[in-house]
């Protein structure tokens, strides 16, 4: 049951007990002093006894949240706060940056090519931070490992429910949102140090397919002098896709590609599934039966579950002997010249069953302080996470002198102690570069501080503006990793012209020469846990105006503005900035691609000279020191600095160093005001660069650890420095163009994103279609809901209209005309029609249309009609059928079903368990069929003519279903068309 219903269940929602844990300011709620000893234990804390122990505190909550338990054991708790409050956090979501209107549900979800309405991806984050009015921050935990719904669709209220007891933590209200970060890192912990040559760039590929073409990638990044740090090997590394193995074709020395890489300034990621191949022999099956480690089924036998080696069975991470036996299989597995590993398929991914997924009813044998024996609803959300832990700890077995590396693509809440993370399988197209802003925020508004996107998309093709576009945001993500899949064309930076590839080249170099500033938001997040990349309100929560900011945030004090827009670049955008003093200033590197860079006043940043990988970095290397004076005329700033590697920084062994600046008259002044660590300062030049405004700046070279002094002119000097750096930069900004938007390159293939989708946004649908893949709609949105019933790739899938019986016949991926166009603020309908030659004399003819007089609904009339048939045929053309062919996206597989009445009166209920169903004469829809999500109350109701219809189709697919209607097949003339006419209407259910 769904918040939708609740007003029908008859029982009084009352306030929540509470008790001070942890620190000042943090409450636990329980709906009953039984429902707190049902709960489970934690396993998003660090230290679960912490959730348990009370603290003596002599203050109360400023907000105490409601509950309502209902009699089939879900507890529902709801927040109220005043209006003008703003919603954050809740994890890896897509979509919009302020979550007010959005409802998620904590299922991670191998959630392939995602959209904006997506409600459940791979990761689980229970967890909303609340900006008041008046800036003050609170944030809120459901402290549960359990399938969760989020409800923000109302205006200030949090409405949370789960089918178990579970206490609600909150943090604050405090000061600021930094604040409840901190707060909440005491509780989650923080983020592992990574290593310096991890804030790198990655270059990572589905997949380089043999050593020699890894050596390639490696040697082109160094002779274009392009700066990287990593290499990736995706999955065909291994032999027949058995995890710890290596093809002893392509791969038949990793130790000695390894070595190269190594003594070319790289280094190289692996990657490592949960899913090990059933097969007597090899020896992890083996030895994993032997240790009896796999997952079992409900009658105990172990589950097994397809993946990419076939039958696989998945080892069970909540169990402290497996986690044990894994780390062992890593720590023999970095013994190969291995310097990280990528976690991936970990949600747990299953494939050919319609959930994605495994049993709910599986048995996981987890450790007492984990919930002892339990199904796999209760340990699914925490899955990747464990095997991430393990991972971890296998790595920290193999070298204690070297920090691991591990990325997940699966993770719960406090996922960041163990591995960093990416935002999956994104599309290469310029929505997702959009999200992908808002996602890194989001994940580092709830506790991972460590993510970034697929640059430049995992699925489909970029062309070279949204490719140089994507790295020049992407260089300035606290991870950084151009990814794509396997079928698509090259996506290293190089791949896109020389344009694209000059921009790549800057912005690459903006990262590295930022790299100490990088590195000492790392620190301060390790530490304290602070976030590295945060919304550009971060600067003043007062500020409404900042909340809804989504194409900028702060690297600290340092902003970035970036263009999401293909036909803008950055510069030609309104900058909403922060109150006070924001200068900016560049490289010499200023493209309208790159976004836009600020520095706030009253802040210093280190620099460093550009390098092509952090192993070229030394200590005696000259600092440049970047300053940006306050309204008082003061500045100051950190820089953290240690081996890059290690734990010497644990006891010491590093240097944090505390620079400040200050004007007094026409001087300032910029020294060393304290230090913390045992290092000794290198004996090295400072650079200091004083920002005036518009890109001006004056400089003077010293020695780090003495005073030293600039000279600044009189204000009216300032001003014409100012001035003349503005003309300076307008006019190099209108004599530089965009990066080619179209293909530019000959033989290059696979461009088809250079062309923008046509939008129906009227009434309660957007609609997105691409006239030249078969007209197809691409996306199809239900805006007062907010769910993406279907969003797929551009080329496959989506809606799609065939005029024959086979799968993708004609008429699939012809290029279709637009004949007419109508807005709906021209006092007509919004609708679109196109026509598509699908050969023969025939056309095949669409209507998209959401009508003045029901914007509530869709309608497409559909026809394949004959503009001219060929001699001898009487007429009448080849045999047709016009056959309508959606693809809806499951979002609750195991709660979705197909519901109907038949032309006979029978009622059907079809759920995703049966096989292909086929309904043809009396069995027919009498004209109207519904796909039920009952996790989320709402039905998407199909009505067609069923005179028009010959037969249905019900096909249940991996996270999705196709809800089939063909025409008879018959001969067409120009008088005689096939027609299908239909609409698509959301409405609550039941």
């Amino acid at each position: 049951m769904t918040g939708d219903s609740l007003e029908t269940v008859d029982m009084a929602s009352k306030d929540m007990i509470f008790k001070p844990i942890l620190e000042h300011g943090v409450f636990r709620f329980d709906c009953s002093v039984e429902h707190r000893k049902a709960a489970f234990p934690s396993v998003s804390f660090k230290n679960s006894k912490d959730r348990e122990v009370p603290i003596v505190s002599h203050s109360a909550p400023a907000y105490i949240p409601t509950c309502v338990c209902l009699q089939d054991q879900q507890q529902v708790v709801t927040f109220e706060f005043f209006p003008g409050t703003s919603f954050y956090g809740t994890g890896e979501v897509s979509g919009q940056l302020e979550r007010t209107g959005k409802r998620v549900f904590t299922w991670n979800t191998d959630a392939w090519g995602y959209g904006s309405g997506t409600t459940s991806l791979y990761q689980s984050h229970p967890w909303v931070l609340v900006v008041l009015p008046t800036g003050e921050t609170l944030g809120v935990l459901a402290d549960t490992t359990r399938k969760c719904e989020i409800d923000l669709r109302n205006e200030g209220i949090i409405r949370i429910i789960s089918p178990t007891s579970y206490p609600i933590i909150t943090f604050g209200p405090f000061s600021s949102p930094t604040a409840v970060l901190e707060s909440l890192s005491h509780a989650i912990g923080t983020v592992f140090m990574p290593p310096k040559w991890a804030l790198g760039y990655h270059q990572c590929r589905w997949s380089y397919m043999s050593d020699k073409r890894v050596a390639e990638i490696a040697q082109t990044f160094r002779d274009k002098k392009i700066p990287s740090d990593v290499i990736w090997m995706d999955i065909d590394y291994m032999d027949g896709f058995r995890c710890f193995t290596f093809d002893k074709e392509r791969f038949p020395d990793p130790n000695a590609l390894a070595k190269d890489l190594h003594n070319n300034g790289f280094k190289a990621i692996w990657m490592l599934d949960p899913g090990i191949k059933q097969e007597e022999g090899y020896y992890v099956y083996d030895s994993g039966s032997k240790n009896d480690v796999w997952i079992s089924r409900a009658d105990g036998k172990p589950f097994i579950g397809e993946v990419w080696p076939g039958p696989c069975v998945f080892p069970d991470y909540t169990n402290s002997k497996t986690r044990s036996w894994w780390a062992n299989l890593v720590k023999d597995f970095v013994s190969n010249g291995v310097d990280g590993i990528w976690n991936d398929m970990n949600e747990p991914a299953v494939f050919k069953v319609v959930t994605k997924t495994m049993p709910e009813n599986n048995i996981h044998r987890g450790d007492d302080d984990l919930g002892g024996v339990q199904n796999h609803s209760h340990y699914h959300n925490v899955y990747g996470m464990l095997m991430a832990r393990s991972t971890y700890e296998g790595m920290e077995l193999a070298d204690k002198n070297k920090r691991p590396f591990v990325l997940t693509r699966a993770g719960f809440i406090g996922s960041q102690r163990y591995a960093a993370t990416w935002t999956g399988d994104n599309l290469s197209n310029w929505e997702h570069l959009h999200m992908s802003i808002s996602m890194v925020l989001q994940l580092g508004l709830s506790g991972q501080p460590l993510s970034g996107p697929d640059i430049g998309g995992f699925a489909g093709n970029a062309t070279p503006r949204l490719f140089g576009r994507w790295m020049g945001v992407g260089a300035m993500f606290p991870f950084c990793r151009g990814h794509s899949e396997a079928g698509t064309d090259d996506h290293e930076p190089w791949s896109f012209g020389e344009e694209c590839e000059e921009v790549c080249r800057a912005a690459l170099k903006r990262r590295y020469q930022l790299l100490p500033h990088f590195y000492t938001l790392f620190y301060i997040a390790h530490t304290t846990g602070a976030p590295v990349a945060a919304p550009i309100f971060f600067a003043d929560p007062k500020d409404s105006r900042l909340r809804t900011v989504e194409n900028g945030f702060l690297l600290g004090p340092l902003l970035i503005y970036a263009s999401t827009l293909s036909s803008q670049g950055s510069h030609e955008l309104q900058h909403i900035l922060p109150r006070g003093i924001w200068l900016r200033f560049d490289f010499e590197d200023s493209h309208p691609d790159l976004p836009t860079l600020y520095l706030q006043g009253g802040s210093i940043i280190a620099l460093a000279p550009p390098h092509l990988h952090v192993g070229e970095f030394s200590l005696s290397d000259d600092l440049t020191l970047l300053v940006s004076l306050d309204e008082n005329g003061k500045a100051k700033g950190l820089l953290f600095e240690d081996d890059g590697d290690g734990y010497g920084y644990t006891n010491g062994r590093f240097l944090v160093t505390h620079y400040i600046a200050e004007r007094h008259s026409s001087t300032v002044t910029v020294k060393v005001s304290k230090t913390e660590g045992d290092w000794q300062r290198p004996n090295r030049r400072i650079h200091v660069q004083l920002l005036l405004g518009g890109g001006a700046m004056l400089d003077a070279w010293g020695m780090d650890g003495e005073i030293i002094d600039i000279k600044v002119p009189s204000e009216s000097g300032v001003s014409d420095l100012i001035s003349t750096s503005n003309e300076r930069f307008k006019l190099h900004m209108e004599n530089t163009k965009l990066i080619p938007e179209k293909e530019v390159l000959p033989g290059q293939k696979g461009m088809e994103l250079s062309k923008e989708p046509v939008e129906l946004n009227s009434g309660d649908w957007k609609l997105n279609i691409v006239p030249w893949i078969g007209g197809r709609i691409l996306s199809m949105t239900h805006v007062p809901s907010g769910i993406q019933w279907l969003h797929s790739r551009i080329d496959i899938n989506g809606y799609e209209e065939y005029s024959g019986t086979e799968y993708r016949s004609a008429g699939c991926t012809e290029e279709y005309n637009v004949i007419e166009r109508d807005l709906e603020h021209a006092g007509e309908e919004e609708s679109l029609i196109l026509e598509g030659d699908v050969g023969g004399g025939l056309v095949l003819r669409r209507k998209i249309s959401i009508p003045k007089e029901n914007p509530r609904v869709f309608q497409i009339a559909s026809s394949i009609e004959a503009c001219s048939v060929g001699a001898g045929s009487g007429g009448f053309s080849r045999l047709v059928c016009l056959r309508v062919h959606p693809t809806f996206t499951l979002l609750h597989p195991t709660e979705s079903f197909v519901s109907f009445t038949s032309i006979d009166g029978s009622k059907h209920e079809v759920w995703p368990d049966s096989e292909e169903q086929i309904y043809e004469g009396n069995n027919l829809p009498h004209g109207e069929w519904m796909l039920v999500d009952k996790s989320l109350n709402l039905r998407l109701v199909n009505k067609f003519n069923v005179s028009q219809v010959f037969k249905c189709i019900v096909h249940w697919d991996c996270g999705t279903v196709n809800l089939e209607l063909w025409s008879e097949d018959r001969p067409v003339s120009k008088e005689s068309p096939l027609k299908i006419e239909h609409e698509y209407e959301v409405a609550s259910f039941p």
